[in-house]
């Protein structure tokens, strides 16, 4: 289902998350949200009760998903852009998550009033995917404002998560895996209890991306996780149960 939206004139669509669980308003063009968030959201080891910071959160669709697996979380959306924030919040009132989901605009490099460093029980984050000097980046300026770096390099996203963390607080990450080096370097200066779980695509192929969650102040020992198989082998590209316990069922991951 296709609408225009009020704030920009821009073409947006009416999808679904959690096997329609969630409802997402989102543009028609530029980025997306699909399964990224949907295991960023299962990734996060909130409890009813805690406070969570969505970094980067777009739309919404990972505090959505967070909200509707965790009874009594609450969810904090930061966003950059002025109308995904704004529709991030229309997102939040569809879904009856008002109360528990909030979405402010905002940069990370100069947060805004009302988040308060060390505050929070877990910080999710779904950053830009691409360094700034990547070849070929996306036409479209949404999508590329998602994909590829701004002036919040990796190690700023890292930064800001710490901070807005309270000390003994989780961070979790999803991002690709050619980029794990330069996460966990930067996550090793306050943090430990590392888990790097990968979402291998299928059987025997590399990963493209991985979920990594760290404890901010911890000195455990870094943990390779088994990580989960997404699709099935065959020509369909089936998703796996395991992948749609998580996709449809909102099943959490234990990291």
């Amino acid at each position: 289902m296709c609408a225009v939206s009020a704030l920009k004139n821009e073409a947006v669509s009416e999808d679904s998350l959690l096997d329609g669980t969630v409802i997402l308003r989102q543009p028609v063009d530029g980025y997306r949200a699909a399964i990224d968030p949907v295991f960023l959201a299962a990734a996060v080891a909130a409890r009813p009760g805690e406070l969570v910071l969505d970094a980067g959160c777009g739309v919404g669709a990972v505090g959505l998903c967070l909200a509707r697996r965790v009874a009594g979380v609450t969810v904090t959306g930061l966003e950059y852009r002025q109308d995904l924030a704004a529709l991030g919040r229309e997102n939040a009132l569809r879904n009856g998550l008002q109360d528990r989901v909030r979405v402010v605009a905002g940069d990370i490099l100069d947060p805004p009033r009302g988040l308060e460093p060390g505050s929070f029980h877990q910080v999710a984050v779904n950053p830009p995917f691409l360094e700034a000097n990547s070849a070929d980046p996306p036409p479209d300026t949404i999508k590329r404002e998602a994909n590829v770096e701004g002036a919040a390099r990796l190690g700023d996203w890292v930064f800001f998560a710490l901070s807005m963390a309270a000390k003994g607080g989780g961070i979790t990450f999803i991002h690709r895996a050619d980029r794990l080096g330069e996460l966990l370097s930067a996550l090793e200066e306050q943090a430990g209890g590392i888990v790097v779980f990968p979402l291998w695509p299928r059987a025997g192929k590399a990963a493209k991306r991985v979920l990594v969650s760290a404890r901010k102040g911890s000195s455990a020992p870094l943990r390779m996780a088994p990580g989960l198989v997404l699709h099935m082998d065959g020509a369909d590209g089936a998703f796996t149960p395991e992948a749609q316990a998580v996709l449809r069922g909102g099943r959490g991951l234990e990291l």
